[in-house]
């Protein structure tokens, strides 16, 4: 066994790989990888609850929270209860979370730039590699199994 043949290490190295491409894009917006993940989230639908993003972004609430509360005090998210349901918090862009979208909106290309392959060749690896993650998560599901 070798960690050259092991397909969670190339995942691993290149999100590290990844992370270091991004960071000083997103040092340019004083954010946080995590915190770029979150605004993305909510650039595509304001409002969600933080149920919804811990879901999406598969953290829990002990990873969320933290985070969102920077984001806060940054004067980029506002955090309320829900109106109808005070069980949930919603997340809701301020006016200087949602302009960093323009400036953040390059970013995909410099990526794609920076890896040196075609578009379409990352379109069909991210589709793979979702599909992967897809069935990691059935197959470690908790109730996979039960009778």
């Amino acid at each position: 066994m070798h960690l050259s043949s092991q397909i969670c290490f190339a995942v691993y190295s290149a999100a590290h790989a990844f992370n270091r491409i991004y960071k000083p894009l997103l040092d340019r917006l004083g954010l946080t990888y995590p915190q770029y993940l979150v605004l993305l989230l909510l650039w595509e639908q304001d409002g969600q609850t933080m149920k919804t993003l811990g879901q999406r972004l598969y953290l829990d609430s002990g990873t969320l929270t933290p985070l969102l509360k920077r984001l806060e005090a940054a004067g980029l998210v506002h955090r309320a209860r829900d109106a109808e349901d005070e069980r949930l918090m919603r997340i809701s862009l301020t006016q200087a979370g949602a302009s960093l979208r323009e400036k953040a909106t390059p970013f995909p290309n410099e990526i794609v730039c920076a890896s040196g392959r075609p578009a379409e060749r990352l379109v069909a690896l991210r589709d793979e590699i979702v599909a992967l993650r897809d069935s990691l998560h059935a197959s470690a599901a908790p109730d996979r199994g039960a009778a």
